[in-house]
């Protein structure tokens, strides 16, 4: 079996009101900023489960700032973690589900 690297993005920028990510394998992702948002795996926005596995997802507001991003950090070798204007930054959004939210990208 060939040895496969793992994808990854080489690099990843705001153009517009989009997270522009360009991937090891070649394609491009276009992710609109407030689907970004939205889509926040942290426990405050997503929710996390309890002793049983069930989640609760809590209710999250947003207000001014909340879908403009300052800044984007490559965190180790295995997500991406953005920085929004109102202060959010817990969201580590994993390379995987990255190329998920890109809905034009080949499964």
């Amino acid at each position: 079996m060939p040895d496969v690297a793992p994808l990854h993005p080489l690099r990843a920028d705001m153009i517009g009101r989009e997270l522009a990510v360009a991937w090891s394998d070649g394609r491009e992702s276009f992710i609109p900023l407030e689907k970004l948002r939205r889509a926040c795996p942290c426990a405050s926005c997503g929710g996390e489960p309890d002793v049983m596995g069930n989640i609760e997802r809590p209710h999250v507001s947003y207000g001014p700032g909340s879908f403009d991003l300052r800044e984007i950090r490559f965190v180790g070798g295995y997500a991406l973690q953005p920085v929004w204007n109102d202060g959010h930054d817990s969201g580590l959004y994993s390379f995987r589900m990255l190329r998920a939210l890109d809905e034009n990208a080949a499964a």
